[in-house]
């Protein structure tokens, strides 16, 4: 037998070996379905379901090692960040905002991965599908129109929060070690956004040396010690149609430290909850979440503003 040949049987054999070696991947039972449309839970368990969700079907190929050790690891993974056969037992408001996340990624071409939808390409999410998935959360339902004294109240919140007069509560770092940034209100504002699932408006601010970073068109990477404040409250309209921010919700930061945030895209995350100021998450690695969320955007070092300068 010459060389060839036994190099074609010690292959043989050792890709025999390997489809021993099976991590387990098991279906646990679904205990709470996401709460949605029959149409829009026939496009996530189409295009969704067999990562995140307790009814992963592999396909033959898919069970081959060593294939099949990625699978079962993205099959993990996915499973952590958003799973539609739990996510049910949250209220509507939570599952309607992780399906928001999900739709965004979808919508920039990040789920379901690239490399998923080449090998399972009955996975994609058509333009009509991802129509119906928008349609479902509704973006541009206005919400019920306040009444003078919810107005009043809501305007003297924002004026507080805007006064630096107002004594700062002692806020609790991060969970991750990051401490609260109280001068944040004194940035310059890059740009606002909204969340028209839950009725929410954002500002987001910059620090001198974001600011700096876009007057120069120095974003290509962001350099480090650029920070943003997002901080968000509850869109309100009055009786007249104008819009007003209604109750503060948040207020969460990006700090850019290539070096000292390797391990989270080379950004430090934090956010904190409420007129209190409670710190986000239950561990450190809540970040997973702010990564995740951000990864669509990637090639823009990991920042989804564009700021109101004009610069694309």
């Amino acid at each position: 037998m010459n060389f060839l040949g036994k190099l074609t049987i010690v292959a043989g054999v050792a890709f025999l070996g390997i489809q021993c070696i099976r991590p387990a991947l098991d279906n646990p039972p679904v205990t709470a379905e996401i709460q949605a449309p029959p149409e829009v839970r026939q496009i996530l368990r189409n295009s969704c379901y067999n990562c995140h969700s307790n009814e992963t079907s592999l396909p033959w190929f898919d069970r081959i090692a060593p294939s099949y050790w990625l699978v079962v690891h993205d099959v993990k993974t996915a499973r952590a960040h958003l799973n539609f056969s739990e996510i049910g037992k949250l209220p509507p408001a939570a599952q309607r905002g992780a399906l928001f996340e999900a739709v965004n990624q979808i919508q920039l071409g990040d789920m379901p991965l690239p490399s998923y939808r080449h090998v399972h390409p009955d996975s994609t999410v058509t333009p009509e599908q991802l129509a119906v998935l928008k349609n479902y959360l509704d973006p541009f339902r206005p919400s019920p129109p306040a009444d003078a004294d919810q107005t009043a109240a809501v305007d003297t919140q924002f004026h507080n929060w805007t006064t630096s007069a107002t004594p700062a509560p002692t806020v609790q770092p991060a969970l991750n070690g990051i401490q609260f940034l109280p001068d944040y209100k004194n940035w310059r504002t890059v740009s606002t956004t909204d969340r028209g699932d839950n009725h929410t408006m954002r500002a987001i601010l910059g620090n001198d040396i974001a600011i700096h970073a876009i007057e120069t068109k120095q974003v290509q990477p962001w350099p480090d010690g650029a920070a943003f404040a997002k901080i968000a409250w509850e869109r309100l309209s009055d009786d007249k149609g104008a819009v007003h921010p209604g109750r503060f919700i948040q207020v969460e930061f990006m700090i850019k430290d290539k070096t000292k945030y390797a391990s989270t895209a080379g950004w430090g995350w934090a956010r904190w909850r409420g007129t209190d100021l409670k710190p986000y998450g239950k561990t450190a690695d809540f970040t997973g979440e702010c990564v995740s969320c951000h990864l669509p955007v990637r090639d823009n070092d990991y920042v989804y503003t564009i700021p109101v300068t004009g610069q694309r």
